[in-house]
């Protein structure tokens, strides 16, 4: 099959602006009484999903989107898929708006949400995918040519001809990854593409969204819990906070953040009463349950930190490493907003 190697690498492909969206969410108090007043008399309470949200993405690049549970990442890519309508805000993406929802644009995008199949259970993946050549008016010859190439990068061709539900977790994840490639998508949204999957079936979607992003360079968001998914697919990333994107950078640059920090965790003899002394540092520390505590401190200051710590609390046991990346992300999204 002939790849694309287009050298317009700064293309900008996807261009965000200003991009608002609020829900209005029914308030429910617990209690039967409360159900019941719900009936007659609701009251309602303003979310805040996006917040001004603005960025870009190159043709060729992977912008990594992270952020806590209920930050706005899935509610973005909806919008920019045209599944949902901002309420301010605009995005052009290859020439369209997403929300006018063109045939032109729907033909060339793709949309991939790892807790949400798109192929029919009851059919093997083959049927599936004539089903969706039919859908995208996709010419046979080139059907023929980017199904063998994408069969054979996924290492699927045993598993064809048997009923999706019949397949494994990731198996299926592979014919999801082909359903959404069939149609050789300029854009490509990742949704948490390995969500569930075990380590093995991980690295191996992880490999072949590089070599398909090195093959066909479409520009790609990415949305992931897993560190692992942003560190080694991800150059850039945007880390998203109530809304709000609160970074908009180069991995390296929160890597040079990991390089000066160092996590402390402490295992200790009873719950903390206070934490003063570490609110006077500016500190926030995690608990990750009343015994554990993770405090990340400047390199340079970890040792008189500690030492500190080890007088004024019950600890029981201590440990200290190099800040992992996901402690440098939840430390960005800790922060005060200037």
């Amino acid at each position: 099959m002939t790849t694309v190697t287009s050298k317009r690498s700064n293309r900008v492909m996807i261009r965000v602006k200003d991009l608002s969206k609020t829900f209005k969410v029914h308030k429910k108090l617990p209690g039967l009484k409360n159900s019941l007043i719900g009936l007659f008399k609701r009251e309602y309470i303003i979310k805040e999903a996006l917040q001004k949200v603005s960025f870009h993405v190159e043709a060729g690049e992977i912008l990594g989107l992270v952020g806590a549970n209920g930050a706005g990442k899935t509610t973005l890519v909806k919008i920019l898929s045209g599944i949902m309508e901002p309420d301010s805000g605009s995005a052009e993406i290859l020439g369209y708006t997403p929300w006018q929802r063109k045939h032109n644009y729907k033909k060339q995008i793709s949309l991939l949400m790892g807790q949400k199949a798109q192929l029919w259970w009851d059919l093997p993946a083959e049927d599936c995918f004539v089903l969706l050549k039919e859908i995208y008016e996709i010419p046979l010859s080139r059907y023929n040519n980017t199904l063998q190439y994408l069969v054979e990068k996924l290492g699927v061709q045993k598993q064809l001809n048997i009923q999706i539900r019949r397949l494994s977790l990731g198996e299926r994840m592979k014919m999801e990854l082909i359903a959404s490639l069939l149609h050789e998508p300029k854009i490509v949204f990742l949704d948490e593409p390995t969500i569930g999957l075990d380590l093995t079936a991980q690295r191996a979607i992880r490999e072949f969204i590089l070599e398909y992003r090195r093959s066909h360079r479409p520009a790609m968001i990415l949305t992931s819990h897993y560190m692992e998914d942003i560190q080694q697919l991800c150059k850039r990333l945007a880390i998203m906070r109530e809304g709000q994107i609160i970074y908009n950078g180069s991995l390296e640059g929160l890597q040079e953040n990991r390089k000066q920090s160092k996590s402390l965790v402490f295992i200790l003899k009873e719950p903390l009463k206070e934490t003063k002394y570490l609110e006077s540092l500016g500190i926030q520390p995690t608990f990750e349950n009343l015994l554990k505590v993770k405090v990340i401190v400047p390199k340079e200051s970890a040792l008189d930190i500690a030492s500190d710590l080890l007088k004024i609390w019950p600890v029981m046991d201590l440990s200290m490493s190099d800040d992992d990346l996901g402690s440098v992300i939840e430390s960005v999204m800790r922060m005060k907003t200037p």
